[in-house]
């Protein structure tokens, strides 16, 4: 137990470091990704891209938060949320690890798909997917750049 605590700090301070957000803020993504079972790794990446860690970020598309999540979509995991709630850090980052979860799950484990069906949606991802188009925009490209996990964590 001491030695998983430890290894949890090292890790949130390395994020903290690595990306020059406070101890806090890197520690709410840490434990967010971890409960989801989302690649710590991959989740700080991803929010860097989506919001570069900003909490009150505002798409040109509506998108809210850090995780930049669609209020249409937060309502899928959380039926009576309000717009304004995807600004608290806690929600939005609970429900963008959901979300980019079920799509891991969906895309069975292949994370270039999930994370375009994450940027574009999943509709234009499997439309292009059927017509035997590539679904590719660059988005996957800049997350994954370098990374080498597989998106989620294994089960223990």
């Amino acid at each position: 137990m001491l030695k998983a605590q430890y290894q949890r700090a090292d890790q949130i301070i390395s994020f903290s470091t690595r990306y020059s957000v406070p101890a806090g803020l890197a520690s709410n993504i840490f434990d967010a990704s971890v409960r989801q079972g989302v690649d710590p790794e991959l989740a700080f990446r991803l929010v860097s891209l989506e919001s570069d860690f900003n909490d009150h970020a505002v798409s040109k598309t509506g998108a809210l938060g850090l995780m930049q999540v669609m209020p249409s979509t937060a309502r899928l995991f959380e039926k009576s949320l309000q717009n304004d709630q995807l600004f608290k850090r806690e929600i939005n980052l609970r429900i963008g690890f959901a979300y980019l979860r079920s799509l891991l799950d969906q895309y069975g484990g292949n994370v270039r798909l999930a994370l375009l069906a994450y940027n574009r949606g999943e509709d234009a991802v499997w439309r292009d997917l059927r017509a035997g188009i590539n679904p590719g925009n660059g988005y996957d490209k800049s997350v994954l750049k370098g990374y080498a996990g597989k998106g989620t964590l294994q089960e223990q």
